[in-house]
């Protein structure tokens, strides 16, 4: 099987249907004059600081996947400079579409590294994430989560935790705030002056189990992507907490960004209906969330049935007894009727 390259799995900004308010630069999308979104094939990631910022004087948030380092470094070289590094790289959370990058480029940079303390385990190889659940939300990307990896993912001694006053390394007027549910230490980065949010997977704009949906980029306000989420109360709790910021910008890590009353109202409308909305209606933690602490991940629920891989089953069985069917039709038989 052929590695994909960066061309293949990265997606420009002008080719994305774009809102009025937002606009292209390259490879980027501005989202304010200091924050720029990375759309890649699969997920975002954001850079902090202007073009043009100096050396130290920006920051990474998140870092994709791990075919996409020579394309951000290269977009880093057209927004910066080719010299240029970053004073931090910050976590919004370890999964495997947020990180995938970020051995080389937090060893070519010698930068730090920043999460929530209760996301370090899965970031210093401590424990891996808890299995996902390919039988929610339907769609090709739930269907194929069981082969994405969950770590565990080890990057030594440059992770440290994000400072407990709230503060955000290299992002002055910048806070983070706890929004766990879809990973233990999941954070989102929130200023107050503009109130810009970066979301990470607290929500989405996309609905992410879907493959078609992940191609054409619909906007819409959505639940985390349903697959990698093991405690959905928790989860709605976080997005009842950036709901309750009243954001004008949601930056998030699928889809993209969206601002103003609409991007409000439908924030509050996955709150107020999250049951009925977000939460499965049949999946592995839909009655039970996993279980982790400050060591990692400490028991799952049982895995579940998963619906489309039981209609697969069903419909190799029958593309066999059809073919069996139509082979005994087609073959004359072999003795004769006196």
């Amino acid at each position: 099987m052929n590695t994909p390259t960066p061309s293949q799995t990265t997606q420009d900004a002008s080719s994305v249907q774009l809102p009025a308010w937002l606009r292209s630069r390259g490879s980027t999308l501005e989202v304010t004059a200091d924050v720029a979104c990375l759309p890649l094939s699969l997920v975002n990631l954001y850079f902090y600081g202007v073009a043009g910022a100096v050396d130290r004087s920006w920051v990474l948030i998140d870092a994709g996947l791990a075919w996409s380092a020579d394309h951000i470094m290269q977009t880093v070289a057209e927004r910066f400079g080719a010299q240029s590094r970053p004073a931090a790289i910050v976590l919004t959370h370890g999964h495997f579409d947020h990180v995938g990058a970020l051995p080389e480029l937090a060893n070519r940079w010698q930068a730090p590294i920043y999460a929530h303390e209760l996301e370090l385990p899965y970031l210093t190889g401590r424990s891996s994430y808890p299995p996902p659940d390919p039988a929610v939300g339907g769609g090709a990307m739930s269907f194929l989560s069981r082969l994405y990896p969950r770590g565990p993912y080890d990057f030594g001694d440059r992770v440290h935790p994000l400072p407990q006053d709230g503060s955000v390394p290299g992002m002055v007027g910048w806070r983070w705030v706890a929004t766990p549910g879809h990973s233990p230490g999941h954070v989102s980065f929130f200023r107050d002056s503009d109130r810009t949010l970066i979301a990470g997977d607290a929500f989405v704009t996309q609905r992410q189990e879907s493959a078609w949906a992940v191609l054409t980029q619909p906007q819409e306000v959505r639940r985390p992507p349903a697959y990698f989420t093991p405690d959905w109360q928790t989860a709605r709790r976080s997005v009842e907490t950036l709901a309750q910021l009243r954001p004008n910008i949601a930056a998030t890590g699928h889809g993209v960004p969206m601002h103003g009353e609409r991007m409000r109202q439908e924030l509050e409308a996955l709150v107020r209906d999250w049951d009925r909305v977000a939460v499965p209606s049949h999946g592995r933690y839909v009655r039970q969330p996993a279980i982790m602490d400050k060591g990692g991940l400490v028991s799952v629920p049982p895995a579940v049935s998963d619906p489309q891989l039981v209609a697969l089953a069903g419909l190799a069985l029958a593309a066999v007894v059809g073919t069996l069917l139509i082979h005994s039709w087609a073959t004359p038989s072999r003795g004769r009727i006196v």
